[in-house]
């Protein structure tokens, strides 16, 4: 009927229902206007706009099957794919453009396609096209074609608002309706249709018993989302199914791959979104499961319009949850179908065997017997050179994450400074084998310096005894001085043993030995500074040279208790000779001693204060510990006046005289 409309040059709205061959019906009639290509035309003449990749792809192949006599050029532009190609194709020149808006408007704005000479343009599934998603990209596309073109647009559903809508665009359109006058997208009659409502974690189980009815051919299982696209095929997958999926986030190669697969038999399940629900032709499709209820009727329609094409039979399942159950009883009423109630249905249910020729005792997981499928990795992946990256819900693929060489492991070596640890460094081997340490002989004749180095005992310094081996070590390397008698302070020494004998003096850390500068500078002492006397000594090493012309009654004298105290601790210190000198006598003034606490200046000038002890607040002890007492500031001073009660207002009004304090109007 469309035919001969189509032919003539009139604008067109086609409307049959799916399976019926709406794709020759306007590719003959536009390969027809078109005629044969010539060299000189370059332009393309023919425009045909599709929602979806896959419905590209397959309305190319038809219309190259259909040009085969003619020879015409047709050119498949859609998103995924590399530029250049189809760069290239438009510069040598072609006389049909299939694709989707998003690439087509990609072109024109790169200037490689222009779309001035367009005599015939084809709106497919015309119903997705004009929706709210297709529109603005449609409109703009009617900008960049002549005015005077034939337009013709094709769906198996066409609501009234779209019909209305494609007016605006069309030159008095002629509506041809392949249907029957019961209903507006009525569905295809050879596929039987069986609606259950089932649980949501039944649902995987109901279809893996399903797959293995008798007499199955290819089964397109629909998913509402893609995540429960990718979940239904991973555990179709892991129950022995060949299964794959097909939705909008994985690469073109990989939608493409499947769906050849899926043709070529090497898979059997096919899940998949809306995205593969319009237009896809596939031979053989037997069952058709709606996972998940439609949306709405006319997605219904397209979703079971897979099976049962070209006067073919099928079979179509829907699963319908508690939740879903008032979405599908307008879907029911929409559409006029009888299944306003669904049946109750479980995994267990006899009816589930029966319905679908299902073998008794058959459960969940296909047996081993009878995967004959070559499985989606049997087809190769054709390099498309994809623009954006490939997705999937687990990363790569599994035969990628295979294939990838395994790390070496690193070798990590510890330097310090740059410079490689001598643990870590290369160990050179000698060229001469070691000879054993027992077997090798002794020499006969040793020289004084081995023996001397043999005999020395090997200091071994540890972290907690290095200050007390060096000390014992220089005590040991001292010579040993003679011991002098001790004299009282005051008593003056006599002059023939400062005559003979030089003056040798002892000093310990609590008495203050003077020197002359050029004994410091000639031997300077060692000294084992403690933490008792560090106070004691002086500053700096003018303050320990200085000379005895200073008066004795400048230094202080420390309490005898802390002198014993620090007697106790004190260590001895190596004595060295003393330049002889002559003896002063210094008159000695006796000063009774002071405490340390009492003079600041004595004390050490690391020690601090102590801390002033914390002043504990008052408490406040209650009579009883279950009491609870508040305290809060008065406020209140003599001059305030207790307010009165409400109460206590009452009653003052209460005892005014009614005459003769007047009344309240008068007062106020």
């Amino acid at each position: 009927m469309a035919l001969p409309l189509a032919l003539s040059g009139q604008d067109l709205i086609g409307q049959a229902r799916t399976g019926t061959g709406k794709t020759y019906a306007f590719g003959i009639a536009m390969l027809q206007s078109i005629g044969k290509p010539r060299k000189n035309r370059k332009k393309p003449r023919g425009l045909v706009i599709v929602p979806t990749r896959e419905l590209a792809v397959q309305v190319s192949e038809d219309l190259v099957t259909a040009a085969g006599k003619l020879g015409s050029r047709v050119l498949t532009v859609y998103g995924g794919r590399a530029y250049e190609p189809q760069i290239e194709a438009l510069k040598a020149g072609v006389d049909v453009i299939v694709g989707t808006p998003g690439r087509l408007l990609d072109l024109v704005k790169q200037k490689h396609l222009d779309l001035s000479q367009v005599t015939s343009l084809v709106l497919d599934e015309a119903d997705r096209m004009l929706d709210l998603g297709f529109l603005p990209d449609i409109e703009r596309i009617f900008k960049l074609i002549p005015a005077q073109r034939q337009t013709m647009l094709f769906s198996a559903t066409m609501p009234g608002e779209i019909v209305s809508l494609s007016r605006k665009y069309l030159n008095r359109p002629t509506h041809v309706r392949a249907e029957l006058e019961s209903g507006e997208g009525e569905t295809t009659p050879q596929v039987r249709q069986i609606v259950w409502r089932t649980h949501r974690m039944d649902k995987i189980e109901i279809l893996s018993r399903l797959l293995q009815a008798e007499g199955r051919g290819l089964t397109m299982v629909f998913c509402e989302t893609k995540r429960a696209c990718d979940m239904v095929a991973e555990q179709l997958d892991t129950r022995g199914f060949a299964v794959a999926a097909v939705h909008g986030d994985l690469g073109q190669g990989q939608r493409e791959q499947a769906l050849r697969a899926f043709r070529n038999g090497k898979i059997d399940v096919l899940v998949a979104t809306d995205v593969a629900a319009r237009g896809i032709d596939i031979d053989d499709v037997t069952h058709v499961v709606n996972y998940d209820c439609p949306t709405e009727d006319k997605t219904y329609v397209h979703r079971i319009g897979r099976t049962g094409r070209a006067g073919r039979t099928g079979i179509a399942v829907t699963f319908v949850e508690w939740e879903e159950l008032t979405r599908w009883k307008m879907i029911n009423q929409m559409l006029g179908l009888d299944f306003a109630e669904p049946e109750e249905t479980y995994s267990t249910s006899p009816h589930v065997y029966s319905e679908l020729n299902i073998p008794e005792g058959t459960k969940g997981v296909l047996p081993h017997a009878a995967r004959s499928r070559a499985g989606l990795s049997a087809e190769r992946i054709e390099d498309l050179g994809e623009t954006g990256r490939t997705r999937t819900r687990g990363g790569r693929r599994r035969e990628e994450r295979e294939e990838r060489p395994a790390r070496t492991p690193r070798q990590r070596r510890r330097t310090r400074g740059g410079r490689e640890l001598a643990e870590n460094a290369p160990v050179e081997r000698p060229e001469v084998e070691p000879v054993n340490a027992k077997a090798e002989e002794t020499p006969a004749i040793f020289t004084a310096d081995e023996i001397q180095e043999a005999a020395e005992p090997k200091r071994v310094r540890t972290r907690r005894g290095a200050a007390s081996s060096a000390i014992e070590q220089a005590l040991s390397d001292a010579p040993e001085a003679p011991v002098t008698p001790t004299r009282p302070r005051g008593a003056e020494a006599p002059a023939e043993e400062a005559a003979e004998t030089p003056a040798k003096r002892t000093r310990t850390r609590r008495a203050v030995v003077e020197a002359p500068a050029e004994e410091a500078a000639e031997a300077p002492a060692k000294r084992t500074r403690t933490r008792r006397s560090a106070a004691a000594e002086p500053e700096s090493v003018e303050a320990a040279v200085e000379p005895s012309a200073a008066p004795v009654t400048e230094r202080r004298a420390a309490p005898a208790a802390e002198r014993e105290a620090a007697a106790v601790v004190e260590r001895p210190v190596v004595e060295r000779p003393v330049v002889e000198r002559p003896v002063v006598e210094r008159p000695v003034v006796e000063r009774q001693a002071e405490p340390v606490a009492d003079r600041p200046e004595l004390r050490p000038s690391f020690s601090t204060p102590p801390p002033p002890a914390p002043k504990e607040p008052e408490r406040i002890i209650p009579p009883s510990p279950f009491a609870v007492i508040f305290q809060s500031p008065d406020l209140a001073t003599d001059d305030d006046d207790i307010a009165p009660s409400a109460a206590t207002e009452r009653k003052q009004q209460r005892r005014q005289p009614r005459g003769g304090g007047g009344n309240r109007r008068r007062t106020g």
